[in-house]
């Protein structure tokens, strides 16, 4: 009974732990940050490795967080590979280029997390614990520029959250007709009713959509 209680307290005690693997090319970073976070409490490293070899390390041990050196040559590249092979893993990056250019990429990177060369293992455990809580640590200046940099990458697309005007079956296919580019006399033809009904129903669309000419209920769609 006493075993399994032992047994039982352990595993509750690695689930409760963030797992870590360490990534750099570096020896010296890698058996510093090893024993640097092994008296971290909440904290476990699972293994620490070079770049080359990170994915295959991700695959085998399913760590909560890759640490990874932000002076590797691909560690951006990484970061996606990362990201896409384990969507769940956060990805932190120690030794980043704080200027603004070198945040930018690393959002876009898809980083959890972040600290710069002259950080403190205290502030690389505070980025862990932040980035496995799903927030970030940044200057005003650097959210701003995320925010315009979002709004440059969405330029020329229509926002994700915004819903259209609710159309009825009937608009539904004339609006894609009209996509197809079918004159009011063809859509007629194709559906089966007068081209006085087909007009109705354009200019409705016209209407929901707030628009003047058919090309841009094509648009629309």
């Amino acid at each position: 009974m006493e075993l399994a209680h032992l047994v039982l307290q352990n595993d509750v005690s690695r689930r409760s732990c963030t797992h870590i693997l360490i990534v750099s090319d570096v020896l010296l970073y890698r058996e510093g940050l090893y024993q640097s976070l092994a008296d971290q409490p909440g904290l476990q490293v699972v293994n620490a490795c070079r770049g080359q070899d990170a994915i295959t390390q991700v695959q085998a041990l399913a760590p909560d967080v890759v640490l990874l050196d932000a002076s590797l040559p691909d560690s951006l590249v990484l970061t996606r590979d990362v990201r896409r092979i384990e969507p769940g893993v956060r990805v932190v990056g120690f030794g980043v280029n704080l200027a603004e250019k070198g945040i930018l990429a690393c959002a876009e990177a898809g980083l959890a997390g972040f600290v710069g060369s002259d950080s403190t293992v205290e502030e690389l455990v505070t980025a862990v614990e932040q980035a496995m809580r799903g927030e970030v640590l940044c200057s005003p200046h650097i959210v701003a520029r995320l925010f315009y940099r979002i709004a440059e990458l969405a330029r020329g697309h229509r926002p994700a959250d915004v819903a259209g005007p609710a159309l009825t079956r009937r608009e539904q296919q004339i609006a894609l007709l009209i996509k197809q580019g079918l004159s009011n006399k063809e859509i007629a033809a194709e559906l089966g009713f007068g081209s006085a009904t087909v007009k109705r129903h354009v200019h409705s669309l016209l209407e929901k959509f707030q628009v003047q000419r058919r090309s841009a209920i094509a648009a629309r769609v």
